[in-house]
C-alpha cells in the first residue's frame, strides 16, 4: 500500500489534486484505442474459403475493358463496416438520404461520416485530456472546469460533421429553390420548340450550370437514368427525393399526372412555371415585410444612445459644472 501511496502523491504533486484521475482515464482512453481495431477486425468464414476456388472457377474472364471500369483502390475502411455504417435499415436510409440531399454521392458517404465522427470525437477527446493536464501543472482548476476542458471538445467533434451536413443540405436544397423557376421556363421554352422532354432536361441542364450547380446536376443524373432505360416515373420520384425540395415533389406530381392522363407536358410547363414564378415574388415580398422587423433592434442599439448623447449630455455636463463651484 506504501508503494500505491507514493506513487498516487507523485501524481499528485505533478499534476494536482486530480492528478490520478486524469492518469486512469488516459489509461482507460488508451485501452480502447487499442480494444476497438480487435473487436472490429472481420474473422473469415471458412464457408466462404470453401466458396472461394468455385467462384473462380465459375466466373467468367473479364476483358480489359472491363477492368478499366473498376477502381483500382479499395477503401480501407470497408472492413470495419459493421462499426462504422448503422445496422438497423431505417436508420442507415435516413443518414444516405440526408448525405444525398447535401450532395454527397459516393457509396462509402454513409462510413465516411461516421467515421469523421468517430475520428473528430476521439482526437479533440485527446486534446482536452491534454489541455487538461497541462492546466493542473500551471494552476489549480475545479472539477468541473476540468471535466469540461474534457467532455466538451469530444461532443463538439462528434457533433461537427452533423453539423457540416445539415448546413450544406440547406445550402444545396435553397439553391434548388432559387434556381427552379428558371429552369421550368427554360424547360417550357425547349418543350414548345418541339424537343422532347429528355432533350430539354438535358439542354436545361448544360444551361444552368454556370448559375446552379445542384440543380443542373440533378437533371444531369436524370438524363442519364432515362439514357440507362430506367422507367421515367420511378426516375421522377428519385430526383424529387435526393432535392428534398417542396417545390420539384409538385413539379413530379404534375409530370407524372401528365404522363398518365395523357395531358399536354407544355400545358402543364406553363401554369406550373407561372405558379412558381409568383411563389418567388411571394417569398420576396416575405423577407422585405420581415426586414423592419430586423432593423428595429439594431436602429435602437445604434440610433438612441447617440441621440440621447446628443440632447442630455451639455445638460448633465452643466449640472456638473455647478455642483463643483457650489462645493468650492
Amino acid at each position: 500500500m506504501s508503494f500505491l501511496d507514493t506513487i498516487n502523491q507523485m501524481l499528485k504533486d505533478m499534476l494536482g489534486p486530480f492528478g490520478p484521475l486524469i492518469v486512469v482515464g488516459f489509461l482507460g482512453l488508451m485501452m480502447v484505442l487499442i480494444t476497438i481495431p480487435f473487436l472490429l477486425k472481420k474473422e473469415v468464414d471458412p464457408l466462404d474459403k470453401l466458396k472461394a476456388p468455385v467462384q473462380q472457377k465459375d466466373a467468367p474472364e473479364k476483358s480489359k475493358k472491363d477492368k478499366l471500369r473498376q477502381a483500382t483502390g479499395k477503401d480501407k475502411l470497408e472492413k470495419y463496416s459493421n462499426f462504422l455504417e448503422p445496422q438497423d435499415a431505417q436508420e442507415y436510409s435516413a443518414v444516405k438520404l440526408k448525405l444525398l440531399q447535401a450532395g454527397y454521392k459516393s457509396k462509402n458517404a454513409v462510413r465516411m461520416y461516421h467515421f469523421a465522427q468517430l475520428a473528430l470525437g476521439i482526437g479533440l477527446l485527446i486534446l482536452g485530456i491534454a489541455y487538461s493536464i497541462l492546466q493542473s501543472q500551471t494552476g489549480d482548476p475545479s472539477t468541473k472546469a476540468t471535466i469540461l476542458s474534457i467532455i466538451g471538445p469530444a461532443v463538439a467533434g462528434y457533433m461537427l460533421p452533423k453539423y457540416w451536413v445539415t448546413r450544406r443540405q440547406g445550402e444545396r436544397q435553397q439553391e434548388i429553390i432559387n434556381g427552379f423557376p428558371d429552369s421550368l421556363d427554360m424547360m417550357l421554352v425547349c418543350v414548345e420548340a418541339g424537343q422532347s422532354l429528355d432533350q430539354s432536361i438535358i439542354r436545361v441542364a448544360r444551361e444552368m450550370r454556370s448559375g446552379f450547380p445542384a440543380l443542373a446536376e440533378e437533371y444531369e443524373i436524370v438524363s442519364y437514368e432515362l439514357k440507362a432505360g430506367k422507367d421515367k416515373i420511378q426516375v421522377l420520384r428519385d430526383m424529387s427525393e435526393r432535392c428534398g425540395v417542396p417545390d420539384v415533389s409538385s413539379f413530379v406530381t404534375v409530370l407524372i399526372q401528365s404522363q398518365q392522363f395523357g395531358t399536354s407536358i407544355a400545358e402543364a410547363l406553363r401554369v406550373y412555371s407561372g405558379e412558381m414564378r409568383d411563389k418567388r415574388v411571394m417569398r420576396a415580398e416575405e423577407k422585405a415585410n420581415t426586414l423592419p422587423t430586423k432593423m428595429t433592434l439594431a436602429t435602437m442599439m445604434l440610433t438612441v444612445p447617440p441621440l440621447l448623447i446628443i440632447l442630455i449630455g451639455p445638460s448633465i455636463y452643466n449640472i456638473y459644472k455647478t455642483l463643483n463651484a457650489a462645493a468650492f
